[in-house]
């Protein structure tokens, strides 16, 4: 006992650093990736939309079908090797971005980092196993605000380093803050207890599910993730235009909007570790439901604003909601999922998070272009609503049997 607890914190302050900067190399890019396909060819302005809608969104539709597949390895190989997998796989792959010549290579490659997508996820996956559970919700909950802080930082450097060198030297760079990340976890993250899938049973979808105390717990979790992303990115595309109505096209649309977006991920920053300790001593599906309330609330409060100042404020208490949201499903996951599946479970959260990333940003700009921008903030509390009843009836009730 005496030597497990210093490695697993020193586990959680080496992925801390390591998701830090794999989240600034995941966001550096994305300010100017549908700049960087324009200078690809010559497009008209429905094909660049086109264009930088799929070569986005290529990602995350490889990644939700192959996390699956990657989090069987996990459970039967050790988390770190799939980490380091992640890690070098994607660093070769973003490094190549910069050199291609046409959109469908770029493409091709955005596809491919899917499929070597889970460098966070599987550091999530080896603190909640590593960790004693009594101290999972605030461990989980620094790797999620390292993450954010990195995620928020992205962008800013991002936009430095392309000013200084160009597009393409930008993604060589981010390839190689991928390779930083590999060699911190390849020698410094030490995976102590964890203990190879042997059983047969355990190989197979239906052999995890059995093995689950309570499966409609679990899968009523990873519904709660991906309505938690659907509704969060309902709003990212219609954000910048929000903010352009309510400046009636004057002032500087492009930054306020920039610290709008911002906003929600400082405020999880600030408090995520906080709240996951919280949900440590009082219980996290607690702290699940009041962030839904506060959710519902924020949401529905914004769709009446009437300047960028009331929506600056709204979207920073978000935040604060969002950090009683996914960082403590994660918690709850690993509390309730044996700790030889937690690789598998973790794996099919990432891919219910990669769904809601892409019904999020199609419903948000469905219900935008049929009725206005206030209507989507109307729509997601609606759907934050149906998340905390759907949340009671298949993980709370769950809970006190």
């Amino acid at each position: 006992m005496t030597q497990t607890k210093p490695i697993w914190k020193r586990n959680l302050y080496i992925l801390s650093i390591a998701v830090f900067i794999a989240g600034i190399a995941f966001s550096e890019i994305m300010p100017f990736l549908s700049l960087y396909i324009n200078t690809l060819g010559d497009f008209t302005h429905q094909q660049l939309n086109f264009w930088s809608g799929i070569v986005y969104s290529g990602t995350f539709i490889v990644s939700a079908v192959v996390s699956p597949w990657w989090g069987k390895l996990a459970d039967k190989k050790g988390r770190k090797p799939m980490i380091l997998r992640a890690g070098l796989g994607m660093a070769i792959v973003i490094a190549s971005m910069g050199l291609v010549q046409n959109v469908w290579q770029l493409l091709l490659l955005r596809m491919l980092q899917g499929v070597f997508a889970g460098f966070i996820s599987n550091s999530n996956a080896l603190v909640a196993t590593e960790t004693p559970k009594t101290n999972s919700g605030q461990a989980l909950g620094t790797i999620a605000s390292a993450t954010t802080a990195g995620t928020l930082l992205g962008p800013l450097i991002g936009g430095a380093l392309t000013s200084i060198f160009s597009y393409r030297v930008t993604f060589m760079i981010t390839g190689g803050l991928l390779l930083i990340c590999s060699a911190l976890v390849l020698f410094f993250v030490h995976e102590a207890d964890f203990t190879p899938i042997t059983a047969k049973k355990l190989e197979k979808t239906s052999g995890v599910i059995k093995s689950l105390r309570s499966p409609q717990l679990i899968f009523g979790l990873l519904l709660t993730t991906m309505i938690i992303q659907a509704a969060n990115n309902s709003i990212n595309p219609i954000v910048s235009l929000y903010v352009r109505q309510l400046l009636n096209n004057h002032g500087n649309v492009v930054f306020i909007s920039g610290v709008i977006a911002a906003l929600p991920g400082i405020a999880t920053f600030l408090v995520a570790s906080r709240f996951g300790a919280l949900g440590d001593r009082i219980g996290t599906h607690k702290i699940i439901v009041v962030g839904f309330i506060a959710a519902s609330i924020f949401f529905f409060l914004t769709a009446f604003v009437q300047n960028t100042v009331e929506l600056g404020i709204l979207r920073f208490l978000v935040g604060f909601s969002d950090a009683c949201l996914f960082p403590q499903v994660q918690t709850m996951l690993t509390k309730n999922s044996p700790a030889a599946v937690t690789g598998r479970i973790f794996s099919w959260n990432q891919s219910a998070m990669y769904i809601g990333n892409i019904i999020g940003p199609l419903l948000g700009s469905t219900v935008s272009g049929l009725f206005n921008y206030s209507a989507v903030f109307i729509v997601t509390t609606g759907i934050v609503l149906l998340n905390l009843l759907l949340f009671r009836i298949n993980v709370i009730r769950n809970i006190q049997k």
